[in-house]
């Protein structure tokens, strides 16, 4: 009959702590009976019965085990993502609509819908549209030296463009129609000149404060270890946040000058009725910057990136749809309007009943 053998009695009342965990006192009980504490996110014990835990190099993070530092995973904006990858499908989208458009004006130049509102600021505005719906490209992929210094001076300028493109549009259906009347020292003003400058001066304003940034304080590429937990944030530091906002700033002064000059102008006769067209594609423009500020200060990482394509993304799509769809419509739909007799009877008319 076999005997039995006693256990070996154990000299501690708390079993040994494997890596990844560290020994934790109990307060008012032996020292041999403790607790075994997980180490925390970002720190480490790669031996059992640690004491403490050893904090994980900035670039690195802790594993699931919490025994051992690994790299950290270095998040952007990719091409190869489904948000990356849809927000270049947009901004190809609405590219080939800006292009087809243009096309469209330069096939039909000589119609009277397309004459009516300054061909040539019609040409400037499309392609100055097409630049911003690419210029949103660079702000996708890895920040690089180069894509962080350009793309919000590129970015400014080209928006810049379009809305001193659209309100010379505006100033010239005001001065078009104020002309008419007899007597009128507007007379002198009507003309492209007039028009060109409307659309240079903020444009250089815009370059000068560009190139003062890149000049003084450039945008540069950093990795951001401490926003997010387990992550480094491949971004852009914007250098001098101040000139960020003078840029931003410079634009929604000029797209809420456009927008007042168009409302007070949407009454215009018919031959002249841009300015109605103007006034809500401003409203959606300033509608989506001012939006835009909240949600650019509350998300961080890709997400930020990708708040602010769409913000130019869309602010661009209602400058291109709201100005020009109407007239893509008398193009296709309604050509029996698009007739010069059309356009001078209701400008008639309207003077008449005034």
């Amino acid at each position: 009959m076999p005997s039995s053998v006693d256990p070996v009695p154990s000299s501690v009342c708390s079993e040994s702590c494997a890596p990844g965990y560290r020994i934790s006192v109990v307060a008012g009980r032996p020292t041999c009976c403790f607790l075994c504490v997980p180490c925390f996110d970002g720190s480490i014990s790669n031996q059992s019965d640690s004491v403490d835990c050893l904090k994980c190099p900035d670039d690195e993070w802790s594993n699931r085990k919490r025994n051992k530092c690994i790299p950290k995973e270095i998040e952007f904006l990719s091409f190869k993502e489904t948000l990356g990858f849809t927000l270049v499908l947009a901004a190809m989208f609405f590219v080939l609509n800006a292009t087809g458009v243009l096309w469209v004006f330069v096939r039909y130049r000589q119609t009277p819908v397309v004459r009516a509102n300054n061909l040539h600021l019609s040409y400037i505005l499309l392609a100055a549209l097409m630049m911003c719906f690419l210029c949103a490209l660079i702000f996708i992929g890895r920040p690089g030296t180069m894509s962080c210094m350009l793309r919000q001076v590129i970015f400014g300028i080209s928006f810049s463009l379009c809305v001193s493109s659209v309100l010379a549009k505006t100033i010239t259906v005001v001065i078009a129609f104020r002309a008419t009347k007899p007597n009128s020292n507007l007379r002198r003003l009507v003309g492209s000149r007039t028009s060109y400058f409307i659309v240079l001066v903020p444009t250089l304003i815009q370059s000068v404060i560009g190139v003062i940034w890149l000049w003084t304080t450039p945008s540069f590429p950093e990795l951001n270890m401490k926003s997010t937990n387990g992550k480094m944030i491949a971004e852009c530091n914007e250098g001098s946040i101040l000139m960020f906002y003078c840029m931003l700033s410079f634009m929604g002064l000029l797209a809420c000058v456009s927008f007042m000059v168009a409302f007070l102008a949407r009454n215009l006769p018919d031959s002249f009725n841009e300015a109605k067209y103007i006034t809500f594609s401003m409203l959606v423009f300033v509608s989506v910057w001012l939006s835009f500020i909240p949600a650019y200060l509350s998300t961080k990482g890709k997400f930020l990136v990708a708040v602010e394509i769409f913000a130019i993304l869309s602010s661009g799509a209602g400058l291109l749809y709201f100005i020009f769809a109407p007239k893509m419509y008398i193009i296709f739909m309604r050509p029996d309007m698009n007739t010069r007799e059309n356009i001078v009877s209701k400008s008639t008319l309207s003077n008449t009943n005034k």
